[in-house]
């Protein structure tokens, strides 16, 4: 089984609709919405002047949202339509973000920058097997005394059924999940249907992994709400939060990271 073939199908697919969506809402980023959120601004800090790789990084909004903010940012992602779409919208806004299509394990291949701070955000690492590997990827473009940071949904999130029912799946998943997806998280009765194959990692496995580098853990937080509407069975909070009805304070959503790479 070809996971990379399958997702990138899946996300060329997903992109066109993502576009258009009013959850990504192009047209007020282009009027100069950041597309970032507290969660993550707060762990980045004062980018201004940073070489910042965002890895997985869809259509660039969040790339693109930091070099509006002053940084030197190359966004990173599977998807070729992504990749597209974002190289054309970062021309039309005349931002200095730079976008490459690569697989996250190969792009030590193609890419020989180091980076102030590498980041990535909600999503993400469910689609990669493995974190051992992801996280030596990681390590690898750090400068040291640079730093590491995620946001990302948290795994018990991925535990439940899709309207959060039920527990249908591993907490400490060692195998691919395969599945058939209708629609999409942005629009979810769009007409497309395809394959996906993710992977359920734990907290430990992730963090671990950073550690196993060489990486200083400085920071591990956890959130009971997430920034995004996103799931099903959601109730928006009266400061803009979103957690899920009849769960809201009794799982965490959100959980974050922030790992600093020694100086030599």
């Amino acid at each position: 089984m070809n996971y990379i073939e399958i997702n990138k199908k899946l996300w060329d697919n997903k992109t066109d609709i993502h576009y258009k969506s009013d959850f990504y809402n192009v047209e007020s980023f282009i009027q100069g919405k950041n597309s970032l959120n507290k969660i993550e601004l707060d762990l980045l800090g004062d980018v201004k002047g940073k070489n910042i790789l965002h890895l997985q990084c869809h259509f660039g909004q969040d790339t693109m949202s930091l070099a509006r903010f002053g940084a030197l940012a190359t966004g990173i992602d599977l998807s070729g339509n992504a990749i597209e779409k974002a190289k054309q919208l970062n021309k039309k806004l005349g931002t200095n973000a730079k976008f490459i299509q690569s697989d996250i394990y190969k792009l030590p291949e193609v890419l020989y920058e180091k980076f102030d701070i590498v980041f990535t955000s909600y999503g993400v690492i469910g689609w990669l097997p493995d974190m051992i590997k992801w996280a030596k990827v990681v390590n690898h473009f750090v400068k040291p005394g640079g730093k590491f940071v995620i946001a990302e949904f948290h795994p018990i999130v991925w535990m439940f059924s899709y309207d959060f029912k039920k527990i249908e799946f591993n907490y400490l998943e060692s195998g691919p999940i395969v599945e058939e997806l209708e629609g999409t998280y942005t629009n979810q009765d769009a007409n497309i249907k395809d394959k996906s194959v993710s992977w359920n990692h734990g907290l430990s496995t992730v963090i671990n992994a950073l550690l196993k580098t060489g990486l200083v853990l400085t920071d591990f937080q956890e959130y009971n709400y997430s920034p995004y509407d996103c799931f099903e069975n959601t109730l928006k909070t009266e400061d803009g939060k979103f957690k899920i009805k009849g769960l809201e304070d009794k799982i965490p959503m959100v959980y974050s990271v922030v790992a600093q790479k020694p100086e030599r």
